[in-house]
């Protein structure tokens, strides 16, 4: 059986983060794996409060997983602090890690900082060497880049700009874009659009935890990155139009799911 590391922070209502990432990863038939790098109380309405681990302790937790159970895929999610950073960093290089994808998360879904300032200069020295792929959305492409983003047009030009300064690919996610869904994989100078119409669902709390950690899980599994991005779309879009929710709020999305079978999509359904 393959096997996924996140790298995140945890989430108390259990729709986004590494509870979002091990369900996505247990769906799509692989091992999931965490090392917590941060606790946080927060649900689909904003962040109250976090606690981040200390560095010494994320270091301890990949020594663990690496030394014991290696994953064949590390997906790296919410890293608020440049220390963490950097002790992630060190060991990712220390073991050789493989198919990394860091989602390089700076603000939640409902609109809450989740990273320091000082640790985003970290983020693009320390762990985008590494990165197999980085799967930002349009306001932190646009972070990224330094320049507003709000045509696809503007979508190619930043994703080149980012690319441009690293060995890996870019997934620029259009979701913030109103008139379609669209993301554009720009790798070394090769460009791939993955289409997808907008889907009227308010329940998409995680939803960018949820495809880097299908990427992830797709890779491990044996796909080109490709292949890897187009799969982990479709799994995102089938939970996004099952439209099911808990009841209250807005809710995660991740109720109907779509795991692999046979080289296409089985639907399932259930909690993933």
């Amino acid at each position: 059986m393959k096997c996924v590391l996140t790298i995140a922070g945890s989430d108390s209502s259990g729709g986004a983060g590494i509870q979002a990432d091990l369900k996505t990863m247990t769906c799509l038939g692989v091992y999931g794996m965490s090392a917590i790098t941060a606790l946080t109380a927060q649900n689909t309405t904003g962040v109250r409060d976090v606690l981040e681990a200390t560095p010494e302790f994320v270091g301890e937790q990949l020594d663990c997983i690496f030394e014991d159970i290696r994953p064949q895929a590390v997906k790296i999610g919410m890293v608020s602090s440049a220390p963490i950073i950097k002790v992630i960093g060190a060991k990712l290089r220390q073991y050789g890690a493989e198919n990394i994808v860091v989602d390089p998360v700076m603000v939640s879904t409902s609109g809450s900082a989740l990273m320091q300032d000082s640790a985003l200069t970290a983020l693009m020295e320390e762990l985008f060497p590494l990165a197999a792929i980085i799967t930002p959305n349009i306001p932190e492409a646009q972070r990224l880049c330094g320049f507003a983003i709000e045509t696809e047009e503007d979508m190619l030009r930043a994703a080149e700009t980012i690319g441009k300064t690293m060995e890996g690919a870019v997934l620029v996610k259009g979701g913030h874009l109103s008139h379609s869904a669209d993301d554009l994989l720009w790798q070394k100078g090769q460009v791939h659009w993955f289409r997808s119409p907008r889907v009227d669902n308010p329940n998409n709390h995680g939803s960018g935890c949820t495809l880097s950690s299908a990427i992830a899980s797709f890779l491990a599994l044996g796909e080109e990155l490709p292949g890897a991005v187009q799969k982990a779309k479709a799994y995102i879009t089938a939970a996004m139009e099952a439209k099911l929710d808990l009841g209250r709020g807005s809710g995660p999305l991740w109720h109907n799911y779509a795991v692999p079978a046979g080289g296409g999509f089985q639907q399932g359904r259930g909690e993933a």
